[in-house]
């Protein structure tokens, strides 16, 4: 599934979604979206989801970007822990603001961590949200979407996206190429970072689920997706690996998710984590609720 947009739902139903390293996963025909789109699995278990990247990975020449195929399984090392590893610990990226419930679940799974032997830091990784330049590179792509569908195709689709192509859809080329050059910067930032540390870990959402039917949660001061989900689409824009996994359940029944971010090809690593914590964690592993209690 495409992904950050799969780590959203893994953090809303209490499943687990890796987003690879760009490329690892190989996509034919392109995405509209450029390379901001990855692809990855969502399943029960970190365990099935390594299986699945087993299946899935792997080189094609179809897909421009595509990396060599793993040497080895995704099972290799699944097991070995995280004793040792430098794990940063950040709240809010700098930015972001959360539900007090997902930031004391969220809090409490890096513990869990932490006493199976990461080494963790509460440390932001130094950047200012670059959700604008992020509107600018995915919503172009969205507009170039449309155009396959004539003139007035705007005015049936989805509400925010049709809110996001308005906005940002006739960007120009010197905008775009403004927002490829924050992004090559978020780039060097985070990979600088993970000279420090291995892993750094967030909440996957500030929030739980809300109602389906919207757009964004009541009262909200936005309706674009991006607005309820900001820890994950700096690292589509980096291009890093990135777990979700569910480490409990808050006072409202719903779950809530750790996200897991590795540097550029240390997918391995990240599954790695997840599956200690997993492992760790015992009931805060939750599995997936029952739909009537989203709303379904």
């Amino acid at each position: 599934m495409p992904a950050g947009r799969c780590a959203y739902p893994a953090s809303f139903t209490g499943t687990v979604a890796l987003k690879g390293t760009y490329g690892q996963v190989p996509m034919y025909p392109a995405s509209p979206f450029g390379t901001l789109a990855h692809a990855g699995p969502m399943t029960r278990t970190v365990t099935d989801a390594a299986l699945l990247m087993d299946i899935i990975a792997g080189f094609d020449a179809r897909d421009w970007a595509a990396l060599p195929s793993p040497v080895g399984s995704y099972l290799d090392g699944l097991e070995d822990g995280v004793a040792g590893l430098r794990i940063a610990y950040s709240r809010t990226l700098g930015f972001g603001e959360n539900d007090p419930e997902v930031e004391r679940l969220v809090t409490e799974a890096v513990g869990v961590l932490e006493g199976a032997g990461a080494v963790v830091e509460e440390v932001d990784p130094g950047f200012e949200d670059p959700v604008e330049d992020f509107h600018i590179l995915w919503f172009t792509g969205a507009a170039k979407v449309l155009e396959a569908f004539g003139p007035g195709a705007v005015d049936h689709v989805d509400p925010g996206l049709r809110a996001g192509i308005e906005q940002y859809g006739d960007a120009s080329a010197l905008d775009y190429l403004g927002a490829t050059a924050t992004r090559m910067d978020l780039g060097v930032r985070m990979g600088t970072f993970h000279e420090r540390y291995d892993l750094l870990v967030t909440p996957t959402m500030p929030i739980t689920a809300f109602d389906k039917t919207r757009q964004a949660p009541d009262g909200w001061p936005s309706d674009l997706w991006t607005s309820w989900t900001p820890y994950t689409y700096p690292f589509n824009m980096t291009q890093q690996p990135a777990a979700s996994v569910p480490c409990g359940v808050a006072a409202d029944g719903l779950p809530v998710g750790l996200q897991i971010v590795g540097a550029r090809t240390q997918d391995r690593l990240v599954l790695r984590a997840a599956r200690a914590y997993e492992k760790a964690s015992g009931e805060r592993f939750v599995r997936p609720v029952e739909p009537a209690v989203l709303g379904a």
